[in-house]
């Protein structure tokens, strides 16, 4: 019988060290993934202007297949096209790197567009990305065609 209390103790002791040391957690999604969000305002661009419009964007990289997706939303504007520009530090302008798709979004307030991108990087751009030397840029038509709404995207 204390033969049996042993094996049933060690049995106990060896589930336990099992389960303890899996891992059934998220951490496996956010270890693969790195978030970068920006602000987009008029004062942001280089030079800033006055302009009301402003936005916000969110990128997700995934660090194991190389490859982003980008997400976000902004208002009191007519866009013409949006980029992420880069390498720059804030304060600099760069060429466009990635155009990003404008589309309208249902369920946000009257005039708040959105716009959306995906690409893979280089091992050289994933380090300007990992750098935060990338902004998103959103132009419109008129006085603000070199862009009216910068914000640098930020590792979370």
């Amino acid at each position: 019988m204390k033969l049996l209390y042993k094996f049933s103790a060690i049995l106990v002791f060896l589930l336990v060290s099992i389960s303890c040391n899996s891992d059934d957690s998220d951490d496996s999604y956010s270890n693969n993934t790195t978030t970068f969000k920006a602000t987009l305002n008029g004062s942001n661009e280089f030079p800033s202007n006055s302009s009301a419009a402003t936005g916000m964007a969110t990128l997700v990289f995934y660090n194991d297949t190389k490859t982003f997706t980008l997400t976000g939303t902004y208002n009191a504007m007519t866009p013409t096209i949006s980029h992420i520009h880069g390498p720059a530090m804030v304060g600099v302008n760069a060429s466009p790197l990635f155009n990003l798709t404008v589309t309208p979004t249902p369920g946000y307030s009257y005039g708040t567009i959105g716009y959306s991108g995906s690409a893979t990087l280089s091992a050289a751009q994933e380090a300007d990305l990992m750098g935060n030397l990338y902004y998103v840029n959103v132009h419109s038509a008129g006085i603000y065609a070199a862009g009216e709404i910068r914000g640098q995207l930020i590792k979370q």
